[in-house]
C-alpha cells in the first residue's frame, strides 16, 4: 500500500469511514492536515485502503504511561516514551495522569508536563488524586491521601499554565465541593471518583459543576438498589461524562454493555500504566510496587488492581467484539465523548470536515494498520 504523504493532500479510497451517524463508503480527503470536505483543485495522491475502516484518532483522558515509561515525575524521556506508544496504538490525542504524591512531587511533575503540553505531546495534564478517600484508594499510598488543600490546588494550576485539565476528587471529603467550584472557575475539569461518598454527595459535587465520574464502578462506592451512590448518581446525570476501563477486568462486557444502555456520554479510557506493551513483570506506579501478571497489573502482595495494561485500541475492538457496539457507537466512545468532556471536539474526536485529520486505519478484525496525526503518518 502506498504511503501517504506527509505534507500534500491525500485521498484515502475505497474506504469504510466510521462516522458519527454511521459507516460511510468512499474516499477521505485530506489538505494541509485537516479533513477536507471534497477533493482540492490540485493534485492529490491517492491511498487505495481496499476496504479497510477509516475511525477517528482515539481521545484517551486517563492514562498513566507505558512502553516501561510513567508520566509521573514530568520528565520529557518518559513522557515521550508513553505518549509515542500510545499514538502507534492509535491515541493521537493523550492526556498524562499523575498518581498521588507529595505536594512537591506533583508541584514538579505539573510543571515538566506543561511544557510538553505547550508542545502538543500531551493534551493535558490530569491529577488523579490527591484528595481521595482512604477507604477507596485503589493503588494510591493511602498515606500522601489529604484532604482538599486550595492553597496546594493554585499552586499547581499556576505551574500547569493553562495545561492543568482535570482533576480526581472525593466529593465527601471537607472543602471538596469549594475545591470543585475553585476548578471549574480556574477552567479544569473536576471529577469524581475514589470515593466513599454517598449519592447524595455525587449529585452535590455535579451540582457544584464536577462533569466526569472517573473509571465508573472502580474505587467507588457500589451501585445497590436502595442507595444508588455515585454509580446512579453519575449514569442520571446528563451533565456527566462517565470513564469506563473496557479491558474485561475492570468491568465486565455484562456490566459495560449496561453502562452503554443507560447513557450516551460513555468515554473508553485505558488508565494503562508503564507495564502497557511491555509484558507481565515488576513495575511501579507512583511509589507502589505493582505486579502485572497474565497482563493484570495489581499491587504487589495484594489483589488491589493497578491500572491497566491496555491500549485504546484494545478498548475500541472489545467494545465491538465482546460488548457488543456498533462500530460508531465504539468510535464515539473512544474519541468523541472524551474529546467534547475536555472541551476539544471542536478540533478532533470525528471524521469531519475542518477537524485535524487524526485518524486509525483498522483492518476487517479492527486491529491498527497504520495512524496518522495532523495529516502526517506515524
Amino acid at each position: 500500500m502506498a504511503k501517504p504523504d506527509d505534507d500534500g493532500a491525500v485521498s484515502l479510497a475505497n474506504a469504510r469511514i466510521v462516522l458519527p451517524d454511521g459507516v460511510r463508503e468512499g474516499a477521505l480527503h485530506i489538505a494541509g492536515g485537516t479533513i477536507a470536505p471534497g477533493p482540492g483543485p490540485g493534485p492529490a495522491e491517492v491511498v487505495d485502503l481496499a476496504g479497510r475502516y477509516v475511525v477517528p484518532g482515539f481521545v484517551d483522558m486517563h492514562v498513566h504511561g507505558g512502553a516501561g515509561a510513567s508520566y509521573q515525575l514530568g520528565r520529557p524521556d518518559e513522557a515521550h516514551r508513553a505518549a509515542s506508544f500510545h499514538l502507534a496504538h492509535g491515541t493521537t490525542t493523550t492526556m498524562a495522569s499523575l498518581v498521588t504524591g507529595d505536594p512537591d512531587e506533583l508541584a514538579g511533575a505539573v510543571e515538566g508536563l506543561a511544557g510538553l503540553a505547550a508542545d502538543g505531546v500531551i493534551a493535558g495534564v490530569h491529577l488523579e488524586g490527591p484528595y481521595l478517600a482512604r477507604s477507596r484508594c485503589g493503588a494510591h499510598d493511602p498515606a500522601l491521601l489529604r484532604a482538599p488543600d486550595p492553597a496546594e490546588f493554585r499552586r499547581l494550576v499556576r505551574l500547569g499554565r493553562g495545561h492543568l485539565r482535570m482533576i480526581t476528587l472525593a466529593p465527601e471529603l471537607p472543602g471538596a465541593l469549594d475545591l470543585v467550584r475553585e476548578a471549574v472557575d480556574a477552567g479544569v475539569i473536576a471529577a469524581v471518583g475514589h470515593t466513599d461518598g454517598t449519592g447524595e454527595a455525587a449529585r452535590a459535587a455535579f451540582d457544584a459543576g464536577a462533569r466526569v465520574a472517573t473509571h465508573l464502578f472502580n474505587a467507588m462506592r457500589p451501585l445497590h438498589h436502595r442507595e444508588g451512590g455515585p454509580v446512579a448518581a453519575a449514569l442520571n446525570d446528563p451533565r456527566v461524562t462517565v470513564e469506563l476501563i473496557n479491558d474485561g477486568v475492570h468491568v465486565e462486557p455484562a456490566v459495560a454493555r449496561l453502562v452503554f444502555a443507560a447513557t450516551p456520554r460513555v468515554a473508553l479510557i485505558t488508565d494503562a500504566m508503564a507495564a502497557a506493551g511491555m509484558g507481565d513483570g515488576d513495575y511501579r506506579l507512583g511509589v507502589m510496587d505493582v505486579e502485572v501478571r497474565d497482563g493484570r497489573a495489581v499491587l504487589a502482595g495484594g489483589t488491589s488492581i493497578a491500572g491497566s495494561t491496555i491500549t485504546m485500541a484494545d478498548a475500541f475492538r472489545r467494545a465491538v467484539a465482546d460488548v457488543g457496539l456498533p462500530i460508531e457507537r465504539a468510535a464515539e466512545a473512544a474519541s468523541l465523548t472524551p474529546a467534547r468532556a475536555l472541551g476539544i471536539d471542536a478540533r478532533v474526536g470525528s471524521l469531519e470536515p475542518g477537524k485535524d485529520a487524526d485518524l486509525v486505519v483498522l483492518d476487517d478484525d479492527l486491529r491498527v494498520d497504520w495512524v496518522m496525526k495532523r495529516g502526517r503518518r506515524v
